[in-house]
């Protein structure tokens, strides 16, 4: 029996709400096998401590952590990887080759989050943001397979969110890790039709092309579920990547149709929000304008601010 913080997902695989800003926000995932464990995805490091006291609950030592995987480097999900590995003596990191660099060195990682939330304000939410050993990075490339206790997991190049990104297949549960490649479908807005899924176009290196190749081609393989960071686990369905990538379109029209106005940025957040009102209330969510607006209103000024930095490229 585990606690409220965690789902059990079957396959060994139990899903950890971080706690970050509110519930249901951003998950690591635990996969526990013959009493060695790995996370992927780990939040940030000031909620460190809530996937050390989930490994309690299992009565795991943090001796056991074999590998800490981050299917790249946005602070919410790579930013409590230093801190683990600290306290996880025989814990190897896996990244992607862009984002090693930047968890070996994090001080590009702070300085930009810093200039966006300011010092204080940084260390507060994020914690300390602390660089693993070199020594103990495994950089993992298309197509390669790392074996452990009886799974098998794949890995591939997933671009289109960001550069640094990798999305990971687990051989027994089917399921795809995806970071943050197949967007976000928060528990709040499924509905009878299914869960509610959107794009992430956060800074700053968001490709609409990239994307929609990825999720096409990764489709394609024999999945059963989508482990999402934000949030969960999903059934894999047409109906889900369909809905995605026509979001995705959706979000580049919108980015388009404001490409000169003067204050675009908040012009596209405030059109995505009605976007997203309509599609929830065309999906049968139930939940009224202001409660809608408390759980996407982050997530709207960020893919507008990625959408934002999209177009000055292609400018």
């Amino acid at each position: 029996m585990v606690s409220k913080i965690q789902t059990d997902q079957g396959d060994g695989i139990f899903t950890i709400d971080t706690g970050f800003r509110r519930k249901h926000l951003v998950a690591s995932h635990l996969i526990i096998s013959r009493g060695r464990v790995a996370f992927v995805d780990v939040g940030v490091a000031a909620c460190a401590n809530v996937l050390l006291d989930a490994l309690a609950e299992h009565r795991i030592s943090p001796k056991n952590v074999d590998y800490i995987m981050v299917t790249h480097v946005h602070l919410d999900h790579a930013g409590a990887a230093g801190l683990l590995m600290s306290v996880c003596p025989n814990a190897k990191l896996v990244v992607h080759p862009r984002g090693a660099k930047h968890m070996i060195d994090p001080a590009k990682l702070i300085a930009g989050a810093t200039a966006v939330y300011g010092e204080q304000a940084f260390a507060k939410e994020f914690g300390e943001v602390r660089p693993v050993d070199e020594n103990r990075v495994i950089e993992v490339y298309e197509g390669d397979v790392l074996e452990w206790r009886g799974r098998e997991w794949t890995f591939f190049d997933t671009p289109g969110h960001a550069r640094h990104h990798y999305c990971m297949l687990d051989s027994v549960s089917k399921g795809l890790f995806t970071g943050d490649t197949f967007g976000l479908a928060y528990p709040e807005f499924e509905t009878e039709n299914g869960p509610f899924i959107l794009p992430t176009t956060t800074p700053v290196q968001f490709d609409p092309k990239e994307l929609s190749y990825t999720v096409t081609r990764l489709a394609e393989l024999e999945i059963d579920k989508l482990f999402l960071t934000h949030f969960g686990a999903i059934e894999m369905s047409a109906t889900v990547i369909n809905a995605l990538l026509r979001r995705v379109q959706h979000f580049v029209d919108v980015a388009e149709a404001h490409r000169h106005h003067r204050n675009r940025v908040d012009e596209i957040a405030m059109a995505l929000e009605s976007y997203c009102f309509d599609e929830l209330k065309a999906h049968g969510c139930k939940s009224d304008l202001p409660r809608i607006k408390r759980l996407l209103d982050m997530d709207c000024m960020l893919n507008a601010q990625g959408l934002d930095c999209w177009l000055d490229r292609v400018t």
